[in-house]
């Protein structure tokens, strides 16, 4: 796994080893790519936002599956995907995205192994 170092941060922005992003993003063993949330548009009416659906491709393979938000934690996560990550055993950490602390979840999915997790999300 390749760390990433989240750089500088606001509101629909965030730098990553240097590279600025303007969009949603998934985080998946150091691979930074664009988040496809197309397929959750069509829950968008009921939640006020695109919300995280089971429909996208997300990284399950892990033991802890971190979630953020966004600057405001409006990000929904529908029911279905909290029932998924029970099923598959991964618990799923739901944060709003925080500044300017580094350890800050600033992604939209960051898997990672447990044991590279900032300490404030390991002692639970």
């Amino acid at each position: 796994m390749v760390p990433v170092h989240f750089e500088k941060f606001s509101f629909g922005f965030i730098q990553i080893d240097g590279i600025a992003y303007d969009y949603d993003l998934v985080i998946d063993r150091g691979e930074v790519r664009k988040r496809k949330k197309k397929v959750s548009k069509q829950y968008r009416d009921a939640y006020g936002h695109t919300p995280v659906s089971v429909e996208e491709n997300i990284p399950w393979r892990c033991r802890r599956l971190l979630v953020g938000t966004g600057a405001q934690g409006r990000l929904p996560v529908i029911p279905e995907v909290h029932k998924d990550a029970q099923l598959r055993k991964v618990e799923l950490v739901i944060l709003p995205t925080k500044t300017p602390s580094p350890s800050s979840i600033v992604a939209i999915y960051m898997r990672t192994p447990y044991s590279t997790l900032p300490a404030e999300l390991t002692s639970a």
